[in-house]
């Protein structure tokens, strides 16, 4: 199921960060850099996932999550200063791989949405694997909105 932009609200996420713009993450014309908003989304993604147990940076053996694929859709323009909240959930989740939705929102306004796939990844065999069934029990427990199967 693809999420239209416009029904894209911050009630949405269970799982939310706020960041602050900082003077550097802001351009010549005086708004925030297009590059910004994946630091951004990579912010919230990061702390998703450790919240998870999903990241497994100390345990090659167990596997861990890799980005494989992510895009934007640049909505509205944010200056400094301001202040944002990052939302993110899976919206699907299949054997090895899930749907990552990120929204970046000022205020109530959705100004970002990001849309990535992540696979778990056996970096012994260097190959997907099928994500763990913790890991997949946890997703679905966090939810607000059901991730597909």
């Amino acid at each position: 199921m693809s999420t239209d932009n416009k029904t894209i609200r911050m009630a949405d996420f269970a799982h939310r960060i706020e960041l602050p713009v900082r003077w550097g993450d802001v351009d010549m014309f005086g708004h925030v850099n297009n590059a910004k908003y994946f630091t951004y989304v990579e912010s919230g993604r990061i702390d998703y996932l450790e919240t998870l147990g999903a990241l497994n940076g100390e345990r090659r053996d167990a596997g861990s999550v890799i980005l494989a694929s992510i895009g934007a859709d640049f909505i509205a323009q944010v200056r400094y200063p301001a202040q944002l909240v990052i939302g993110t959930r899976i919206t699907k989740i299949g054997r090895s791989s899930m749907g990552l939705l990120n929204g970046v929102f000022q205020g109530e306004q959705l100004v970002l949405a990001a849309r990535g796939t992540l696979v778990w990844f056996d970096y012994a065999s260097q190959k997907a694997a099928a994500v763990p069934d913790h890991v997949r029990a946890a997703i679905i427990a966090r939810e607000v909105i059901a991730p597909e199967m």
